[in-house]
């Protein structure tokens, strides 16, 4: 990675345990209407499936069900790549995965461009040169296709009459379970082609993005070590499919000390594809702050409901406000956890059940799209309540009042 990019390779990330929570879409990046082409785009997978001329199931999982390293090295070590990218006078070098015949390359959007770096999320800007190195070290030049810095996923295009793919196949991120054997491969430190096995530590993991204000809500945490270099490079489920990007380590001494996180490969695809397809991504805002509830909170502040999202405060001018969402009064602390008591709680959306502040952001990223109208399952004191609500794109940064 460049070397002023915090992303880049060795920055120290804490879980945000406890905190309170932005909601809104986990999601994608902000482009200027006028803008350049190059942009980051997402949308609802529902009906995206086959929206996209973007195959991903043409290679099968590996035979057997035993864990094999050196086989899921053998199969699918030819589709990942070292990304080379210029910006200026400055380089900075990632790992990548072919994903398709016709070229396309995943990678984070933090490899590709300068989001990350300081400036808002929709100010980033793309490398002035990306090469892609393939395993016999042949580099041949690629297009930026776009990024989604919400979900820190980049795109690259490449021709695939220049050198000859071979596309890793994805998986199902929703289906990865704590304790299951993952393999990355990368080029951690320039040593491109390099294999580190682990396991998947945790799932739905709260994160600081490298490249926006909003956390990332979903991540994967791996033991497999992940070290400078190989952001962007695949994780590898025990059948030999891709299950998540390496994106961030969390480390003392800029080293990996068993504490990585990858971007799931579904929300991967969510932004490919609309990236593919539209040239825009869209995600979906509320615009509070929540808090999970839980029950000692619950008692603590006579709370009707154990679980949900409380509403701490409302962004001017939101869905939310218009809305009529109720947001907290003067904070307190319970347990070390600082609580505004007296606001709405959020139990459900469009019928979903909601169990905590992250939960509500998964299921506005995942399920909607700016514009939609949508119910809200809500507990205001004694009384429950179905309020409507019209979400809104999300802003590039969070209210003025965050």
């Amino acid at each position: 990675m460049r070397p002023g990019a915090v992303a880049a390779l060795a920055v120290v990330f804490a879980l945000l345990g406890g905190s309170t929570a932005l909601l809104v879409g986990q999601a994608t990046g902000w482009l200027d209407e006028g803008g350049s082409d190059t942009v980051f785009v997402r949308e609802s997978p529902e009906g995206a499936e086959n929206a996209v001329p973007v195959d991903t199931d043409t290679a099968k999982p590996l035979p057997g069900n035993s864990f094999d390293p050196a086989r899921i090295y053998r199969e699918r070590a030819d589709g990942v790549v070292t990304i080379v990218a210029l910006f200026g006078g400055a380089a900075s070098q990632g790992s990548g995965f072919v994903v398709s015949d016709d070229g396309y390359v995943l990678t984070n959007s933090h490899v590709i461009t300068t989001a990350g770096e300081g400036s808002p999320a929709d100010e980033a800007d793309a490398a002035g040169t990306v090469f892609v190195e393939f395993r016999d070290r042949d580099r041949i030049r690629a297009r930026v296709v776009g990024w989604d810095v919400y979900d820190d996923v980049g795109l690259l295009k490449v021709d695939p009459a220049e050198h000859e793919l071979d596309p890793v196949p994805l998986g199902d991120s929703s289906r990865v379970v704590v304790g299951e054997p993952v393999a990355a491969i990368g080029s951690p430190f320039g040593r491109t082609s390099s294999l580190s096995v682990g396991v998947v530590a945790a799932t739905e993991r709260a994160i600081e993005s490298l490249t926006s204000d909003y956390n990332l809500v979903d991540a994967i945490q791996t033991d497999a070590p992940i070290n400078r270099g190989n952001s962007g490079g695949p994780m590898f489920d025990g059948r030999g499919l891709v299950i998540g990007i390496n994106a961030q380590i969390r480390s003392e001494s800029g080293t990996a000390e068993g504490v990585g996180f990858a971007i799931p490969i579904n929300s991967a695809k969510r932004s490919m594809e609309q990236l593919i397809q539209t040239g825009r991504v869209r995600y979906a805002w509320v615009g509070v702050s929540t808090q999970s509830v839980t029950p000692s909170l619950a008692e603590r502040f006579g709370l009707t409901v154990q679980e949900g999202a409380a509403v701490q405060e409302v962004v001017s001018g939101s869905p939310a406000e218009e809305a009529g969402l109720q947001g907290g009064g003067e904070q307190e602390a319970f347990a070390g956890i600082p609580f505004r008591p007296g606001g709405d709680v959020i139990v459900s959306i469009a019928g979903r059940r909601i169990q905590d502040a992250e939960d509500l952001v998964r299921a506005i990223s995942e399920r909607f799209l700016p514009g939609e109208r949508v119910r809200l399952g809500v507990v205001r004191g004694e009384r429950r309540l179905s309020i409507e609500i019209r979400l809104a794109e999300r802003p590039a940064t969070p209210g003025s009042d965050r």
